[in-house]
């Protein structure tokens, strides 16, 4: 499998709404997104990957996804 990095692009304003309507005391998921930031981007991934090959789903992703999930198993 290839990776070719692609820049994270912002959140789009419906899905800032969307979120807000659907916790409007707010999330602690959107809270660390808030507070953080980007934390992975396709760039951190790129010595793992092929030049070659079909290419990746964003690998940032998973790691976002398996990093919020450990955080928030180990808050509770």
């Amino acid at each position: 499998m290839s990776l070719k990095p692609q820049p994270i692009g912002k959140i789009p304003a419906e899905t800032i709404e969307v979120a807000k309507a659907a916790f409007p005391k707010g999330h602690r998921y959107i809270d660390m997104r808030d507070k953080l930031g980007v934390c992975f981007e396709d760039e951190d991934f790129t010595d793992l990957y092929s030049d070659t090959g079909q290419p990746a789903l964003a690998p940032w992703r998973l790691a976002l996804v398996a990093s919020s999930a450990h955080l928030a198993q180990n808050t509770r």
